[in-house]
């Protein structure tokens, strides 16, 4: 166990420490969004660095919306705090955080290609490593397979055959007496998923990607407008009002519970949806999400670990963030929480494809990742993502036309752009 700590990037330092043992141990604090099992999962994955080190790791635990644990971060970073010595990060905030975090170049420069380099890529800012992925990303549409072969239908490919096998199974299994039964659920709450949720609608039907690679503003757009106003359909009919204020867990909740034929979310929901406790466990299998007239996409996501440069523990801190982007770290991820790997062999990794089949599929979908566009508008994206989100959410609510919102939203990022981006 310790070669293989130091394989990944352990300083001289930290091996004192190890070998030292609880003597200099220290606690690392780690703050992370809780959502699934992330919490047992991550405390059973530290426990043998834990032995070895002995050192000690507490979670601060967030809420799960992404834009509220963003907005936290960057209060405690712009203050110093030396509270936090780790951060678990979003693959998007990179070029906005990137000053308060340690660069891990040195530290991992053994491992970097054992890892997707996109994902690396990602993470690197004016040359530093700023964090070092622990899962990527990308949505999966989840499908009642009981209910398609009751009804004897395929798995839709496109958007509109998803909204006419939705509604036909939902009318169906409504009039057999499940009144609580929806066609499809998703994130439609006015935050950073709806941006993910809405760019893959957008991106299928060929509306670009709200601003392109080279900086332009794109959005505005009759087949972005058309993408919106197909979604907006879905509110009251195939999918729940409440769906409006939905995020991953409410749409799990709904989908775990056996009321939905269709459901979008990440793939930590296919081990939680195959739970002893999950009312559709062994009913339901996952595939690509829809096409729309441009073909499929899925929002590139992912999560990463930062170490503060205000920690006061930053030995350990690196020890510990390379030991869980590792590949016993992200094995024990995979198996247990279905989180996609950023090591390419362990696609191959026989146990992880008997637990988790969805993972070995799962390389297809990144061919039609798209990402989100933090690179080209840098510090400004979670200004840019706010205008695109409460811009959808209004058209889903049914305020404005898709048309009228995206002219306004196309004037409203102009304004946050300025003279560069």
């Amino acid at each position: 166990m310790m070669n293989k700590f130091c394989k990944t990037g352990l300083s001289a330092l930290a091996m004192s420490t190890i070998l030292g043992g609880s003597a200099m141990a220290d606690e690392i604090n780690y703050v992370m969004g809780v959502v699934g099992n992330a919490i047992e999962v991550l405390e059973e994955t530290v426990k043998p660095w834990e032995e070895e080190t002995g050192h000690t790791v507490k979670i601060v635990t967030m809420p799960s919306s992404t834009s509220d644990q963003f907005a936290q971060y960057r209060l405690w970073l712009a203050a110093g705090t030396s509270d936090i010595d780790l951060y678990q990060t979003d693959v998007i905030w990179a070029p906005q955080l990137a000053d308060h975090f340690v660069d891990l170049s040195e530290a991992a420069k053994d491992v970097l290609p054992d890892h997707f380099q996109a994902v690396i890529e990602s993470q690197t800012v004016d040359g530093r490593l700023v964090a070092m992925p622990l899962y990527t990303d990308a949505a999966a549409l989840y499908y009642r397979s009981d209910l398609l072969e009751k009804y004897g239908k395929e798995v839709p490919k496109t958007w509109e055959e998803l909204t006419a096998t939705a509604q036909e199974i939902q009318d169906a299994e409504r009039a057999e007496g499940n009144n609580n039964m929806w066609g499809y659920v998703w994130q439609g709450n006015a935050y950073e998923g709806l941006t993910c949720d809405a760019l893959e609608w957008v991106k299928s039907f060929g509306g670009g990607q709200i601003v392109e690679p080279d900086g332009t503003i794109s959005i505005n757009n009759e087949a972005a407008a058309k993408a919106l106003d197909l979604a907006a359909s879905w509110v009251g009919t195939i999918s729940p009002e409440g769906v409006l204020s939905y995020q991953e867990e409410e749409a799990r909740g709904v989908w775990q519970t056996g009321n939905a034929v269709f459901m979008r979310n990440w793939p930590y929901a296919y081990s939680l949806s195959n739970s002893d406790d999950s009312a559709v466990k062994g009913k339901f299998d996952v595939a690509p999400l829809p096409a729309g007239d441009a073909g499929p996409a899925a929002t590139l996501g992912g999560w990463n670990v930062a170490v503060s440069k205000y920690s006061d523990n930053q030995e350990a801190a690196i020890s510990l963030a390379m030991y869980l982007a590792g590949p016993a770290g992200q094995k024990l991820r995979a198996l247990k929480s279905s989180h996609l790997p950023t090591i390419a062999t362990l696609y191959d990794d026989a146990e992880i494809a008997e637990e988790t089949p969805l993972i070995p599929r799962w390389k297809e979908v990144f061919e039609s990742a798209v990402p989100r566009p933090s690179a080209p508008t840098k510090g400004k994206y979670n200004e840019v993502s706010a205008k695109f989100w409460s811009a959808v959410h209004d058209t889903l609510a049914g305020n404005g036309s898709a048309a009228e919102n995206l002219e306004i939203l196309e004037l409203d990022l102009e304004d946050v752009k300025g003279s560069e981006w």
